[in-house]
């Protein structure tokens, strides 16, 4: 197994303890038919909704963490 492979079923858990606790992404949601931005960390919990992408990157900024992206 390749280590691209091994990091595409790397459990959440597993990236906690990768020292990625200082970043967070973004994925498109809609709420009450709204759609918006979660924002979640690297673990996969779930820590805010925002209005706009780029709102949700400032939160992110504004606590300190990373934003990455993910595809």
């Amino acid at each position: 197994m390749t280590v691209i492979e091994r990091l595409r079923t790397i459990e959440k858990s597993d990236l906690a303890m990768l020292g990625i606790q200082d970043m967070a992404y973004v994925r498109p949601v809609t709420v009450d038919g709204k759609k918006g931005f979660a924002i979640y960390a690297a673990d996969g919990t779930q820590l805010a909704v925002a209005a706009s992408e780029a709102q949700a990157y400032g939160v992110i900024r504004q606590n300190d963490l990373e934003p990455v992206s993910v595809h």
